[in-house]
């Protein structure tokens, strides 16, 4: 192993960590390769990979003494550090719910709200009140007891062009009332 990466600095009062030169040197040796490695454990995630990457160079550096070994290579220790990093991040994120995107979140049923499903049921029993009698009926038959238009003309004793009448001025007059629910038509 070169000189330089057993350099290490030791001469503030925490922990001697490894020298600035001698964990350049290491990460410019072993960086690609070690970075290779973790991007198949973590199945081609190259933000973990690399953020493994980092935290192996962060031990190499909190441990000056492992590179005083008289190994000729850092490699093995590295790979072996950077592999356990991978399996305890592996667990840490088993051992969690997991985790989802906004594009799932976005594309999921809001959460029942009834308190807003109550005030839109009461807004809307407000304004069918206020339809006339006959349009009301008609609304009834067709989208609250969903019969057909001839049904409804049966029903009601009403011609089929008449229930289709009274249909679309009921739904107009209620998209009227109530603005911002979105009422299509």
């Amino acid at each position: 192993m070169p000189s330089s990466l057993q350099q290490h600095t030791g001469t503030t009062a925490t922990a001697p960590r490894t020298g600035d030169r001698a964990l350049a040197e290491l990460q410019r040796e072993h960086g690609k390769a070690l970075f290779g490695f973790l991007l198949g454990l973590t199945y081609g995630d190259r933000q973990r990979a690399e953020d493994l990457v980092q935290e192996t160079l962060v031990r190499a550096w909190q441990h000056p003494e492992a590179l005083e070994s008289d190994h000729e290579s850092m490699r093995p220790w590295l790979f072996t550090v950077g592999r356990r990093l991978a399996i305890d991040a592996r667990r840490a994120r088993q051992a969690r719910p997991n985790e989802i995107g906004a594009d799932v979140l976005e594309q999921s049923a809001a959460p029942d709200d009834h308190m807003a499903q109550s005030v839109t049921a009461l807004d809307v029993r407000e304004a069918v009140r206020a339809l006339s009698p006959e349009h009301r009926d008609v609304l009834v038959q067709v989208y609250f007891r969903g019969r057909s238009v001839a049904e409804a003309s049966e029903a009601l004793r009403i011609p089929p062009g008449t229930v289709k009448s009274r249909s679309y001025y009921a739904l107009r007059t209620l998209r009227k009332e109530l603005p911002g629910y979105g009422l299509v038509g």
